[in-house]
């Protein structure tokens, strides 16, 4: 398995963070929450380091990709409050610890059951995208989960929600989820949109994501 190409890396956003240290990025980014760059630089600093822990654990680079994932998701939320003044601990230490917790207690799925790709969802997205769901209506919401990640058709979350006692067509969720995800491409870090939007609309990033996972499944 090679480790994951980064693309994010040479954008000028990302590059001009290169010479900084790890605890200038970390306080920069506990500083900056809204801002995305920081984590997104820790992120391209220790991808290979993290990927190299993990691959020789994952028996298919299906599995390593979706744990990566986890893994990265995880060091995110514990990122935001992490005190590095412990004497001998080092930001790359503890990354390597975290990445064997999260390596040992994941019990991860077939590599058949595992809907998720690397380059269409690569984790400083996949984070800040989550995130930005609380931003969101709870309704456009839950559309958009059933839409992303269970991967079902306006039809069908139609017909979920009117067995729930809702009044609405397949046309009113295609209009809840255009309008959701403008209100979560409008949530997301200008940074984060700037360094893997590239001027595209979300709706069209999590779409070609769904066609990733379709490919990758055949």
């Amino acid at each position: 398995m090679q480790t994951p190409s980064l693309p994010e890396a040479n954008h000028p956003l990302v590059k001009s963070l290169s010479h900084y240290s790890d605890q200038e990025l970390l306080t920069l980014l506990q500083r900056h929450p809204d801002a995305g760059q920081y984590f997104t630089a820790l992120y391209c600093r220790y991808s290979p380091l993290v990927y190299t822990l993990i691959r020789h654990s994952a028996r298919s680079p299906v599995q390593a990709d979706y744990l990566f994932s986890i893994t990265w998701r995880h060091l995110f939320h514990e990122l935001l409050g992490l005190d590095l003044s412990t004497p001998g601990v080092t930001l790359q230490s503890w990354i390597i610890n975290v990445t064997a917790l999260c390596i040992n207690q994941a019990e991860l799925p077939p590599a058949e059951d595992i809907h998720y790709s690397l380059e269409a969802s690569p984790p400083p997205l996949q984070c800040y995208v989550e995130r930005s769901l609380d931003q969101v209506s709870p309704s456009q919401r839950l559309m958009i989960v059933m839409a992303q990640t269970f991967r079902w058709s306006e039809p069908r979350i139609a017909a979920y929600l009117q067995a729930e006692g809702e009044h609405i067509t397949a046309a009113g969720v295609k209009a809840q989820l255009q309008a959701g995800y403008e209100r979560l491409e409008t949530a997301l870090p200008d940074d984060i949109r700037a360094i893997y939007l590239a001027g595209g609309k979300l709706e069209a990033h999590l779409h070609g994501q769904q066609r990733a996972q379709t490919t990758t499944e055949a």
